[in-house]
């Protein structure tokens, strides 16, 4: 039987929360093209003139508040995943496996792992970015480093790339049982915040099923919960710059219900599916603060999935179903 990879990829992170290490993670981010989807020659002088000296500095103090003896918390999760998917793959097919993470941004590189699996004799590799919901500024950018990795290679493996899981049963299984176990521990809110990370709303214009998507798993997740339209909103977090981004921008909507005295309110975020930068100090620092400054009484943050046994059973089933006939089952 063929030895088949299994790469999956998240977003990336510094290699420590200092100035220096995040300028670099920056400089590689904020520099692709899918991200910031500005003419490099415009783009790229501002970028090192202007936003890397003062958003490296800001940036690492966010990550100081969040950093683990460990080390990144969305690099100690992913890390973790990819040794539980190899164990629940393995449980699953007798085909040969090397089971892998990297980072798009940062620390293993995809050009670096994919030449290891290379070496291990991987004729077939399945890539999954680690985005349920795919965007051109996260799960393509993926697919642009995996083929720019592969341009060097002669003898090339077959591959084949998950574009998407937004509404696949068992991730939202998982995401509705993490929140049922949430509030049987903590009870629940008088209202659940599903914010996903946000993107600017000429790229939807262009044609990025994004924005649909979040909608779809917003709405099945809702409906897994039996909550009423009034239990429950969309948002959209993390903006950057001065373009249209889609709305409501959670920030505001925190803002907006600690003015009308909520007593509690829940946050879940299923576009991240590590906790990371964005969930632990944007959402439960950061929103928290907005939230009880503007009057709200308690906001709680639900954690990502992370390695949750359920949704390892849910990646697993993603890969497993998305090439049919790769997978020799056990």
């Amino acid at each position: 039987m063929l030895k088949t990879g299994v790469l999956v990829v998240n977003l990336g992170t510094p290699e420590a929360p200092t100035r220096s290490a995040v300028r670099r993670y920056l400089r590689e981010f904020l520099s692709d093209h899918r991200v910031i989807e500005i003419p490099q020659f415009i783009w790229l002088p501002l970028l090192h003139a202007i936003i890397l000296p003062f958003r490296a500095t800001k940036s690492a103090r966010k990550y100081a508040k969040i950093w683990t003896a460990e080390g990144s918390p969305l690099q100690v999760h992913t890390a973790r995943l990819a040794k539980l998917l190899k164990g629940y793959l393995g449980e699953r097919t007798s085909t040969p496996l090397e089971v892998a993470y990297a980072m798009r941004y940062g620390s293993p590189s995809v050009d670096s792992v994919l030449a290891r699996m290379l070496k291990q004799g991987c004729q077939r590799i399945v890539v999954c970015p680690l985005y349920p919901q795919y965007a051109a500024s996260s799960t393509a950018s993926v697919f642009d480093a995996v083929t720019l990795a592969l341009q060097r290679v002669r003898d090339l493996p077959a591959l084949h790339f998950i574009k998407s899981y937004h509404n696949q049963a068992l991730y939202i299984s998982a995401l509705a049982q993490s929140v049922r176990d949430y509030w049987q521990v903590h009870g629940r809110p008088q209202k659940l915040l599903i914010s996903f990370h946000g993107v600017p709303k000429r790229t939807v214009k262009l044609g990025d099923p994004y924005q649909t998507q979040c909608e779809q798993t917003g709405t099945a997740l809702a409906a897994a919960l039996s909550l009423a339209p009034e239990q429950y909103q969309l948002s959209y977090q993390s903006r950057f710059g001065r373009a249209s981004w889609l709305e409501p921008a959670t920030a505001a909507l925190l803002e907006t219900w600690g003015k009308e005295n909520l007593n509690r309110v829940d946050v879940i975020c299923p576009g991240f599916v590590s906790d990371c930068l964005e969930t632990l100090e944007e959402i439960e620092i950061e929103g928290r603060a907005v939230f009880l400054r503007a009057g709200g009484g308690e906001l709680r943050y639900i954690p990502a999935l992370n390695e949750r046994d359920d949704w390892i059973k849910a990646l697993c089933a993603v890969i497993l179903a998305s090439c049919p006939g790769w997978f020799a089952p056990r």
